[in-house]
């Protein structure tokens, strides 16, 4: 017979839930504690120390029975998590963590554990912390994507047609110019969407320390696309830094040339596909009742047009 352990379900975690899924998030919330312990029964795991979440999951380290430690990782069935396993399957460990067991019918996944008190963020030296993100940027676009992804091509027609509702809501009149322009970019590649695995969210926090290899990407958001579409996220890391470094375009463009040159891309292209999700973040912004755009954001999209220009 199993013995139920007690699974603390962190308030913050509770109260994300509830935010951003509302009715559904708390009833999810409600009956994670029996959930974590179904798999710890299925799987025949034993808990091995305090458990950590994100907005949406929570991940408990474990014990696999034959002592391997691993970590259990619960969150809902949603479009944005349930590729996730998707993607790890194909990257198998290729920069990336390994996926040890799955159950689709509930979103819980067993996976490699990792060292998450050592995020690259933890790397006090900026350049050395961009070669790492550059170096597994490289390996893990360089796989192509799965059928049954979520496709680029898709998410920016979706943009696109999002655009003119949204611009109104912008109060400052740049603001609304900026949004068009993105769009603009975006309406130029959009017949040209790609078709490499793209992680999604791969930023200092979404790369751990690991025993297999030095640095391994968690938590991606699997789609298929134009891997310039992939290179916001660490553009903007570690943002108040930048700004006081004195020099936001320089430093800006220091990040997109070395990562752009790690992956051998167009620099258009992924100019226009960074712009891409800059449109992509205030149309986010917008739907969650923003009415203006975020400043890192605007300092980003401008250090890349005016480069553009020149």
């Amino acid at each position: 017979m199993s013995t139920s352990i007690r699974i603390d379900v962190p308030e913050a975690l509770a109260a994300s839930h509830s935010k951003h899924f509302g009715a559904s998030g708390r009833a999810w919330i409600a009956a994670l504690p029996d959930l974590a312990n179904e798999f710890l029964d299925r799987w025949a795991l034993r808990p091995d120390g305090p458990g950590r979440h994100g907005v949406a999951s929570l991940v408990l380290p474990v014990t696999r029975a034959d002592g391997t430690p691993a970590a259990l990782k619960l969150q809902p069935v949603t479009d944005e998590h349930a590729t996730e396993p998707v993607g790890l399957r194909v990257w198998d460990g290729e920069g990336a963590v390994r996926l040890l067991d799955h159950d689709p019918g509930t979103g819980t996944m067993l996976l490699e554990r990792l060292d998450a008190t050592r995020p690259l963020s933890s790397v006090a030296d900026d350049d050395t912390a961009l070669g790492v993100l550059a170096d597994l940027l490289v390996r893990l676009v360089a796989v192509p994507a799965p059928e049954g992804l979520r496709r680029l091509a898709d998410i920016a027609a979706a943009m696109l047609d999002e655009v003119p509702g949204a611009v109104p809501a912008l109060g400052d009149p740049a603001d609304r110019r900026l949004v068009r322009t993105c769009a603009s970019a975006v309406a130029e590649l959009v017949g040209e969407p790609g078709d490499r695995l793209l992680h999604w969210d791969l930023h200092y926090d979404n790369v751990l320390a690991a025993e297999r290899e030095p640095w391994l990407a968690i938590d991606p958001k699997p789609l298929a696309g134009d891997p310039g579409f992939d290179l916001l996220p660490a553009l903007d890391d570690r943002w108040d830094e930048v700004v006081a470094g004195g020099d936001v375009t320089r430093a800006v463009l220091r990040r997109f040339d070395l990562l752009t040159e790690a992956l051998g891309l167009d620099r258009k292209r992924a100019t226009g596909w960074t712009l891409g999700r800059v449109l992509q973040n205030a149309l986010w912004d917008v739907e969650d009742g923003e009415t203006a755009l975020d400043p890192a954001q605007v300092a980003i999209a401008t250090a890349l047009l005016r480069h553009r220009a020149g």
